[in-house]
């Protein structure tokens, strides 16, 4: 009888000791990921990605006709004059 709670004792110790271990384990990641991203975000990375997303940008306003202030570049339509 005492064999078996020993057992069983033995069993929920050895199961608890894996859980806590992954636990520090994914601790120990989710950690390592937020350094490697502060360390990127204060880094040059931060401006040239912003520099890259703005050239992006500009490209594609020449290209649609847009202008940045919002309008559009190509002339309104219906205004001329004069025909029947």
């Amino acid at each position: 009888m005492f064999n078996r709670i020993y057992s069983f004792i033995n069993k929920v110790k050895s199961k608890l000791s894996q859980k806590g271990q992954g636990m520090v384990e994914y601790a120990l990641i989710i950690a390592f990921v937020a350094v490697i991203a502060g360390v990127l975000l204060n880094s040059n990375l931060k401006t040239a990605v912003e520099t890259a997303f703005s050239k992006a940008t500009e490209q594609l306003n020449t290209a649609t006709g847009t202008n940045t202030n919002g309008g559009s570049s190509t002339p309104a339509e219906g205004g001329g004059g004069g025909g029947n």
